[in-house]
């Protein structure tokens, strides 16, 4: 940022800020941009002792969104197979992702002959916080046909049986499925980011931590009531560390042309779904390349680079 305005970030104004994001966000990646933002309240607070107030200044590219019905697919581990969560968690956790996303594009072949899209995100917790690993898997309703470049349009209330999902050919022979419908477009995938991409246990939902114990809230699944849970202090260490995933395992993936390297056939879908569906394309935004500005101490201006000169 410094080298950005030739300057230190302590009098940086609102609109000097946001024209600093504007510009990072087009030759940056989303991670950079986020690592970038989220350190300016800490670098605010406790180097410049100023306070820092929130700014809505970038938000994340909408490139995999398409104008289609979201389902949501629950595939849920047996309870057979849950204590090698605690002995094997990372080939588990693997086969787990594995075996679901091969039976969704398997179900996809044999129903259309197509490609679909979906993104598989694991949890292992319950509403307790008990281990019970299961994956909620985001499905854009239709299919890809590569060889006729055809966009099969999917049914806006069914997508595939759950029973049949739930029975496969590989171990587990019976998994624990639910098939729902969420929504449609954006909104619907707003919603599940909230629901999917939370932690274990939010900071809001610990009531109590005295008397060597911690108390937190959370939901009854059946009853929708708010009901609560007091444990000591070191066993409630342990049920929070179980969920701590093992190191290099992607808790989040994209399958099909929501992959991240099938951007040329997400847009190619985009451009087909335009005359289906009477849809805009998002607006395609140049890239421009950040440049350091250097302000004269004197007359305030713009200065011009003439020249570089080393010293031996």
């Amino acid at each position: 940022m410094s080298a950005y305005f030739d300057k230190s970030p302590d009098g940086l104004t609102t609109a000097n800020l946001k024209d600093y994001f504007n510009s990072l966000i087009q030759t940056h990646s989303w991670s950079t941009v986020k690592i970038d933002r989220n350190g300016l309240p800490f670098f605010y607070r406790y180097t410049l002792d100023k306070q820092w107030e929130w700014l809505s200044i970038v938000k994340p590219p909408q490139v995999k969104r398409l104008p289609v019905h979201y389902f949501m697919v629950t595939f849920t581990l047996p309870s057979e197979l849950r204590p090698l969560a605690r002995s094997q968690p990372k080939a588990l956790y693997q086969s787990m992702l594995s075996v679901a996303a091969s039976i969704l594009k398997d179900f996809a072949r044999r129903k259309h002959g197509g490609e679909i899209g979906f993104t598989t995100v694991l949890h292992t917790h319950s509403r307790q916080r008990n281990l019970h690993p299961h994956l909620h898997i985001i499905v854009a309703s239709g299919s890809y046909n590569k060889t006729r470049n055809q966009w099969h349009k999917g049914k806006r209330n069914y997508l595939f049986n759950a029973f049949a999902l739930a029975n496969t050919d590989t171990l587990p022979t019976k998994w624990v499925v639910d098939c729902r419908k969420v929504g449609y477009g954006l909104p619907a995938l707003q919603y599940l980011s909230r629901y999917l991409y939370r932690g274990v246990l939010p900071d809001k939902d610990i009531i109590d931590t005295s008397h060597n114990s911690v108390t937190f809230k959370y939901k009854d699944g059946q009853t929708q009531a708010t009901k609560t849970r007091a444990l000591p202090t070191l066993q409630f260490l342990w049920l929070i560390l179980q969920h701590v995933l093992p190191k290099g395992l992607q808790r989040v993936r994209d399958y099909g042309f929501l992959h991240g390297n099938a951007k040329r056939l997400r847009v190619r879908i985009q451009a087909i779904l335009l005359h289906l569906f009477n849809w805009k394309m998002p607006e395609l935004v140049a890239t421009i390349t950040a440049k350091a500005i250097r302000i004269c101490p004197c007359c305030q201006h713009e200065m011009k680079c003439v020249g570089i000169t080393r010293t031996a």
